[in-house]
């Protein structure tokens, strides 16, 4: 995910407007009574518009699911994640307030949050979340993540030939048969900071002299080590193998340490115009139930509550702030080891 830092300033929101929004004890509402007083007054709201960068194969089992639950439509629209910032702020700006839920990568619910666009909130499900990925403010929660793993095509290369580290692929064997996603500077960032600055620096100068393929998209690199082109792709979401490997594909990952992790994100809009079906659809998708929903579409919950194979590994925690204090730092190291002309 390349992030632009002017992202974040270039849909500044007024003071004024963002000390607008109304204080709303639904927000924050504990009873035990919660689910069918939140169920009730969403039916009478009638409908919860949702903002997501979630794909529709995933996004729209999540809506329908809800729906058959509580009998409450979901007005569902979904873009890239930073046009998700780009609607949601515009909007704001324009006191056009239409959006309920926002869903998407937890820099860009970061920048929703650093902006007040978002609503502090509690759920019933937010002791089932890893502590580390709340952020202090508590207006988005983890809701999915994301898992940098090693792809490799089955057909070209053995289980067994994948080291155990990253170190492994220093190897002279590895030169041309390896691939890199072009803008995965924040995966970089954490191995950095996990080995430590002189340990680091040094393994991605040796990895950049390696020649990896550099291709752009996390989609296209599985689609392409899934059809054997890269056999091996160091920097893959293990959600998109997943997915592909469900449809008979030739392709696995192994949790190739350490393992980066970036959360996704969830909240509440702080001037939500459904505040009741805003919290119940968050209460659903964040519940063991709407957990297990993405679990069974590939994807990897949150929860500490749904576990699988497909999550069971150790990881480091990427830093949403720190991804986006940090961007240009970053981008630029990457850009001169691996972009470079």
């Amino acid at each position: 995910m390349k992030l632009l830092p002017a992202l974040v300033f270039a849909f500044a929101v007024p003071a004024a407007l963002a000390q607008s929004a109304r204080p709303d004890a639904t927000f924050m509402y504990r009873g035990a009574d919660r689910e069918a007083r939140l169920a009730q007054r969403a039916r009478q709201e009638g409908a919860v518009v949702l903002y997501t960068s979630l794909a529709p194969t995933e996004s729209k089992p999540l809506a329908e699911a809800f729906e058959k639950k509580f009998g409450v439509k979901v007005e569902l629209w979904r873009a890239l994640s930073d046009k998700v910032v780009q609607r949601v702020v515009t909007e704001a700006q324009g006191r056009r307030f239409a959006v309920d839920v926002v869903e998407t990568n937890g820099p860009e619910m970061e920048m929703l949050a650093r902006e007040k666009l978002l609503a502090e909130f509690h759920s019933p499900y937010l002791a089932d979340l890893p502590s580390a990925a709340i952020p202090p403010h508590r207006t988005w929660f983890p809701d999915r993540m994301n898992y940098f793993v090693v792809g490799y095509n089955t057909a070209k290369v053995q289980r067994s030939e994948i080291p155990a580290t990253y170190e492994g692929f220093l190897d002279p064997k590895w030169k041309g048969r390896s691939g890199l996603e072009a803008p995965d500077a924040e995966w970089m960032a954490t191995l950095i900071k996990t080995w430590g600055e002189a340990k680091g620096l040094d393994f991605f100068r040796r990895l950049a002299a390696m020649k990896p393929d550099m291709r752009k998209g996390h989609i296209l690199l599985a689609e392409l080590v899934a059809a054997g082109e890269v056999p091996v792709g160091l920097t893959m979401y293990n959600s998109n193998i997943e997915s592909l490997k469900r449809k008979g594909a030739p392709i696995d990952f192994v949790p190739v340490q350490p393992v980066a992790a970036r959360a996704q994100g969830i909240g509440v809009a702080k001037q939500a115009p459904h505040p009741n079906a805003a919290l119940l659809f968050a209460d659903f998708v964040l519940s063991p139930e709407g957990q297990r929903l993405f679990e069974s579409r590939g994807l990897f919950p949150a929860s500490t509550k749904v576990k699988s194979h497909l999550n069971n590994f150790p990881f480091t925690l990427e830093e949403p702030a720190t991804v986006l204090d940090e961007s240009a730092k970053w981008e630029k190291l990457w850009d001169d080891l691996f972009l470079r002309k």
